[in-house]
């Protein structure tokens, strides 16, 4: 029951929001650094997810995961190009399932992955998706003089086969700017004006997907989110080599974060300090900028009376490195890139101000609100992998899985297996034998940063957390 004495009717809003490339750092996750009073405040009406992991590190493929409560490696959705409707062309969405039983959907902003080739899943909504940018500079510098770069074109579908010929894009900017200049300010914008729509409409209860683009790169927001921090006392990463012992497979230099200047480029690229500076600097107010947006949402939902009746998630499609293990982006299968923020509002269900250890994960989140919104358990028809967390929210010592799975896939397929304690990672091709696999074990009790691959040292807990994931099916090639 609620304060007040109200309980969530039998046909509850859903409002979900996601975040791309948010980590923990948040007020609410401890972080000490980062200025977010505004999810923060949404923490406390709920419950946080401590041990919350995507499914696959990579945009795409893990919003295929929550909306499809499918593990990629069930799937075969694992890039930015796949395609939803090729590979699982019955599939039933979340959003599909609750307009099934009488919602209207309705998408904004970054949900599915527009881009590289993809087009998202128009079938998912009731209406026709609102896009906006996800590349987007205000300062003509930022573009050599506003020309189309290297991400602009690949989130747009341009040129897609002259990519390298493009010049790159800033990796920030921090122009005085309105939030509104930027698709973040838009989008919240939208969302409250969608919100006022869905409060004239009584007889129709709403499923609302707010999908907010920072942080994600180029790390493009208004100085005065910039201002919010000192640049001399942010973290900076702490251990910045590969974890020792680490199959070649698992590193990575590089990446998504060349695509941008003034960053190095090569195989192995060297950052200076100031230049790690900053790129922390624009991560963290980009998280800042993002933070606010969502601030003006819920105060939207407060304002017309909604609240009550609303179940509200915010979930972050992976998190980031930022410099830790000499990696900056995501697209591994280690801590940073994995672990993410999963907050679940549910009045009269989860008390306010709660928190779990209870490992959960994205595919989670349907099976989850279809309880919550006492709907049957989703069936498919792709394989359901997630499990409800609805026992949690009464109970934060509740259990319902021992251990959370992800996977990565590159010249072999990268799964992996986190409990409490450990992760151990199985390099190997689809269908190979066991023996043949490169393994990667971790003790985050002993060793947060990941400075040493333990397998070696301890066959036992490998034997142990092996036959675990030996109980999820082959990953589909």
């Amino acid at each position: 029951m609620l304060a007040g004495g109200a309980a969530l009717s039998a046909q509850p809003n859903v409002l979900l929001i996601l975040v791309d490339d948010l980590k923990p750092t948040l007020g609410c996750y401890g972080d000490t650094t980062a200025k977010t009073p505004n999810i923060d405040r949404l923490a406390a009406r709920g419950m946080r997810f401590d041990l919350a992991y995507c499914n696959q590190a990579v945009c795409a493929p893990s919003r295929f995961t929550l909306m499809l409560g499918s593990h990629s490696t069930s799937t075969g959705l694992y890039g930015l190009g796949s395609h939803l409707r090729k590979l699982v062309p019955d599939a039933v969405t979340m959003p599909q399932f609750f307009a099934k039983h009488g919602w209207r959907t309705e998408s904004l902003g970054k949900v599915f992955h527009i881009g590289h080739g993809n087009e998202g899943d128009p079938e998912s909504f009731s209406v026709p998706h609102l896009k906006d940018k996800v590349i987007e500079y205000l300062d003509p510098a930022s573009t050599d003089g506003g020309k189309l770069t290297r991400e602009e074109a690949l989130f747009t579908n341009q040129q897609l086969d002259q990519i390298k010929s493009l010049p790159r894009g800033a990796a920030f900017e921090s122009p005085a700017a309105k939030d509104d200049d930027y698709a973040d300010g838009r989008i919240a914008a939208e969302t409250m004006r969608r919100l006022q729509a869905a409060k004239a409409r009584t007889e129709q209860p709403f499923f609302i997907a707010a999908g907010f683009v920072r942080p994600h790169l180029p790390f493009c927001a208004p100085k005065k989110y910039w201002d919010l921090y000192d640049p001399a006392k942010l973290p900076m990463p702490q251990f910045e080599k590969h974890p020792a012992g680490s199959p070649k497979v698992a590193q990575k230099r590089g990446g998504e974060i060349a695509a941008y200047k003034p960053v190095p480029e090569g195989p192995d690229p060297k950052f200076s300090p100031e230049l790690k500076r900053q790129l922390i600097h624009g991560y963290y107010a980009s998280t800042s900028f993002v933070d606010a947006q969502i601030g003006k949402v819920i105060d939207a939902l407060d304002r017309l009376g909604l609240a009550d009746n609303t179940l509200v998630v915010l979930w972050g499609d992976h998190g980031f490195h930022l410099g830790d293990l000499g990696i900056w982006t995501k697209h591994t299968n280690y801590e940073q890139a994995n672990r993410i923020p999963l907050l679940f509002v549910a009045p009269g269900v989860a008390k306010p101000g709660s928190s779990t250890r209870q490992l959960a994960e994205s595919v989670d989140v349907f099976p989850t609100l279809a309880e919550l919104a006492g709907l049957p358990a989703p069936a498919g028809p792709q394989p359901m992998d997630g499990v409800s967390l609805v026992p949690v929210l009464k109970d934060p010592q509740a259990r319902v899985r021992d251990h959370a799975y992800h996977a990565y896939p590159k010249a072999k397929m990268g799964r992996a297996i986190r409990t409490e304690r450990y992760r151990l990672v199985e390099w190997k091709k689809p269908g190979a034998p066991a023996e043949s696999a490169e393994l990667e074990l971790y003790d985050y009790e002993i060793d947060p940063l990941e400075t040493k691959n333990l397998a070696a040292e301890q066959p036992d807990v490998v034997k142990q957390l092996r036959a675990i994931l030996a109980k999820h099916p082959e990953a589909k090639p």
